[in-house]
């Protein structure tokens, strides 16, 4: 059975820059706050959290990603149902629908994460832990910030996630908050303790 270990090993030999370290730590940190409280398997989530863009690097474009990184993890031995998850975080490219609540999850703690790294690499001590949920709604207003960050797509997915995992009453701005908090929990691999 692999571990997030085995997920972080192949990230740390195909993912060179530390930004999208940053982000697949982030969704890993997410995922894994996540599963016990929708009773699944943390190890496991938090795994197909650092898998989720691996292959990004490599294929830099939605032409490609995943699609053309599930035969690398098929050839270092990942399981099919592992493969299944990380090309639902891509529907539309790859034509695999999510399904299941590890699908919804993944994808709702996908890009949220930016925004809040973004939030805290413009403070003047890049400490996670010091970020507040009010100042991550206030960039979230100005599109112009983080502006990669679709906040719409956010939007939806979370309330996907919301409609499938907690029958509706997941919000965005809670969504976001739990977030918060488990990238605040993992300050120290994401780097962003306030040594930066």
């Amino acid at each position: 059975m692999k571990t997030p270990a085995d997920a972080w090993n192949l990230v740390c030999e195909l993912v060179q820059d530390e930004g999208l370290r940053r982000h697949i730590t982030a969704v890993g940190a997410a995922m894994r706050w996540y599963a016990p409280r929708l009773n699944e398997e943390a190890d496991y989530w938090q795994m197909v959290g650092l898998l989720h863009d691996f292959d990004w690097e490599i294929h830099p474009d939605l032409n490609r990603h995943p699609m053309a990184g599930a035969p690398i993890l098929r050839q270092r031995g990942w399981d099919e149902e592992t493969i299944r998850i990380i090309l639902s975080h891509y529907s539309e490219g790859t034509g695999v629908e999510r399904e299941k609540p590890v699908d919804f999850a993944l994808l709702a703690c996908d890009e949220i994460t930016g925004l809040i790294i973004a939030t805290t690499l413009v403070r003047p001590v890049k400490d996670i832990r010091q970020v507040e949920l009010s100042s991550v709604r206030k960039k979230w207003k100005n599109r112009a910030f983080a502006a990669g960050v679709d906040r719409d797509h956010v939007e939806q997915v979370t309330a996907d996630f919301s409609r499938v995992c907690f029958n509706g009453q997941l919000d965005l701005w809670q969504h976001i908050g739990n977030v918060l908090i488990a990238m605040q929990e993992a300050a120290a691999p994401l780097k962003l303790d306030g040594t930066l």
